[in-house]
């Protein structure tokens, strides 16, 4: 008996034992099922059906008894949104109807109905019709899954976790910790008192224990077979009418849904292989043209003023050529200042002297004591002297005046009111904004006259008209000239380009955007294969630069082929 008693007691705390590691072993399990073991329902896709013609693709979406049809061009995917469409159905003929997204609606009452229906869609689109035949399966929901064969052991299991999901609607944790140590104590105070009541003892904490343990065979995610009370959750079949979502597909292609497509602006274009130049990338940057910029410089050294206006001309204002943009006013030292006195003096002077003997001349020059030649003579040194002194007074008082070269923007501007201005200093610099050149370095003996594009840094492309090459190296380069034609009005002057200029070597290969090439995860180079209405393939290439908007594909691609220009960033993005 005493055996008994003792196998009891074991089974007893290893029934408690298991109720108390059942949380971690609940932890430790998650996701795991042991019973029949079923693979997660696939994503949920609404039932479609495609078609085609060489200029036109069709794609029919049936979703909570309605039809969305997406009509788009083939070669670039755009979308054709002033198209009358006709559909053949089960119900009869009926017209659709244009959408705000660009998609049109057809009511289809009969797609609630599972099986495969016939439709017959008549699209007519810039005075053509064609027609598209699709076969739409609408597949009936899957009856919940029935899991047979379930011991007495699992039923067991199943009972007592129905009945601690009972306590657990009733705040388990104080009824745990209460229960637990009641019984205890219970336990304790027998033990202590004699083996008398140890079998009843053994037998209440052994159904206290199991009413916990299936928390450590049946965790969170678990499912050990279906019985009356069990809280195995079943996931149903996803609905047809259910969202589509764009994802990743295992074989590494994208599964794009066309109303994702519309959202994301996805275009596409078909390659075609060709002989084209090569290019080679030189750094530059923006240069004003020397013929309509020009700086404004002091001759003298003086103090700068305002013209009469009373300000100077601020950054981005326009000018005219001959503008006065600021006068300097030259300063009179004290030595200067006394040569200044002393020679005006001195003039005075000869000038009083000059007068009386000119005015003497001129009484005797009538009687013939006097010739007029002597008269003349008088009157111009008189002249002369007068001149000389009115320079000396416009020294003293009028200041030089800053004109404007030519017509443009003030790009620079250095001028504060009573500032020195130095002789030969810089201070304002005026540009066309019209009439901008870039000025590149070449590290290559190029041929003038060749095509060339400019690349800015935010992707945008100039395009670029050869003026000329220099002779002499720049630090080992070859300064390079080219004339942007219709320059933007954001460009300025020192603003860093990438020029992109045609050789005389020819390649073959596909021209692609440079928006179409995106990086992968290993960073290799690929593009996106437009390979079905809704399925998009990436593709590994290599490439080489064509102009400042082009890529050249040299290997990794073949023509006509459907690559993504536009949006292909936000594909690459797609998990």
């Amino acid at each position: 008996m005493r055996v008994l008693y003792a196998s009891a007691l074991r089974t007893a705390l290893l029934a408690f034992g298991l109720w108390a590691g059942a949380p971690t072993l609940a932890v430790a399990h998650e996701g795991h099922d042991h019973g029949n073991e079923a693979q997660a329902p696939a994503a949920a896709t609404a039932p479609r059906s495609t078609s085609s013609t060489d200029a036109l693709e069709l794609v029919a979406i049936v979703r909570s008894g309605r039809l969305a049809v997406f009509l788009d061009r083939v070669g670039t995917n755009e979308p054709v949104t002033d198209a009358v469409v006709r559909a053949e159905t089960p119900d009869g003929s009926v017209t659709a109807s244009p959408m705000p997204d660009g998609s049109y609606a057809v009511d289809a009452h009969w797609s609630l109905h599972p099986g495969e229906h016939e439709v017959l869609f008549t699209v007519t689109a810039a005075g053509s019709t064609d027609m598209f035949p699709v076969t739409l399966t609408v597949r009936e929901a899957p009856p919940p899954k029935s899991e047979a064969g379930v011991s007495a052991w699992a039923s067991g299991l199943a009972a007592a976790h129905d009945f601690q999901r009972h306590l657990k609607e009733a705040d388990p944790l104080p009824l745990a910790i209460g229960g637990t140590g009641f019984l205890l104590g219970i336990a304790v105070t027998l033990l202590m008192k004699g083996r008398r009541y140890l079998p009843a003892t053994a037998l209440v904490a052994l159904i206290v224990a199991l009413a916990f343990a299936p928390r450590a065979f049946a965790g969170e995610g678990h499912g050990h077979g279906s019985a009356p009370g069990s809280q195995t959750t079943i996931m149903a079949a996803p609905a047809p009418g259910g969202q589509d979502l764009a994802r990743r597909q295992p074989d590494g292609s994208i599964f794009v849904p066309k109303p994702t497509q519309r959202v994301l602006a996805v275009r596409t274009v078909v390659t075609s292989s060709d002989i084209m130049r090569r290019t080679v990338e030189l750094p530059g940057r923006i240069v004003p043209d020397p013929s309509a910029s020009g700086v404004v410089q002091s001759s003298v050294g003086g103090r700068l003023s305002p013209p009469e206006s009373g300000i100077f001309p601020r950054l981005g204002t326009r000018v005219r050529k001959g503008e006065v943009l600021a006068y300097v006013t030259p300063p009179v030292q004290a030595v200067d200042a006394s040569d200044m006195r002393q020679r005006q003096g001195e003039l005075d002077q000869q000038i009083a002297v000059t007068e009386r003997r000119v005015e003497r001349y001129r009484k005797l020059a009538p009687g013939g004591a006097v010739s007029q030649v002597q008269l003349e003579d008088a009157q111009a040194e008189l002249k002369g002297l007068l001149d000389r002194r009115a320079a000396l007074d416009t020294i003293r008082q009028q200041p030089e005046a800053l004109k404007a070269p030519v017509d443009g923007v003030i790009a620079e501007a250095t001028a504060v009111a009573g500032q020195m201005a130095s002789p030969g200093v810089q201070v304002f610099q005026i540009v066309d904004p019209t009439r901008l050149w870039v000025e590149a370095l070449s590290f290559d003996a190029l041929t003038g006259g060749q095509h060339a594009t400019a690349r800015l840094a935010d992707g945008r492309m100039l395009r670029l008209a050869y003026m000329g090459a220099g002779l002499a190296d720049r630090s080992q380069a070859v300064p390079m000239h080219f004339a942007v034609e219709g320059a933007p009005s954001e460009l300025r002057t020192g603003q860093f380009v990438t020029v992109l200029a045609a050789t005389d070597a020819q390649q073959k290969g596909l021209a692609l955007p440079r928006m179409s090439v995106v990086r992968g995860g290993n960073g290799q180079s690929i593009v996106y294969e437009h390979t079905a209405p809704e399925r998009f393939e990436p593709r590994e290439v290599r490439v080489e630069p064509l102009d400042a908007g082009q890529v050249l594909v040299v290997s990794g691609l073949a023509a006509g082929k459907r690559i993504v220009t536009q949006g292909a960033e936000l594909l690459n993005q797609v998990r």
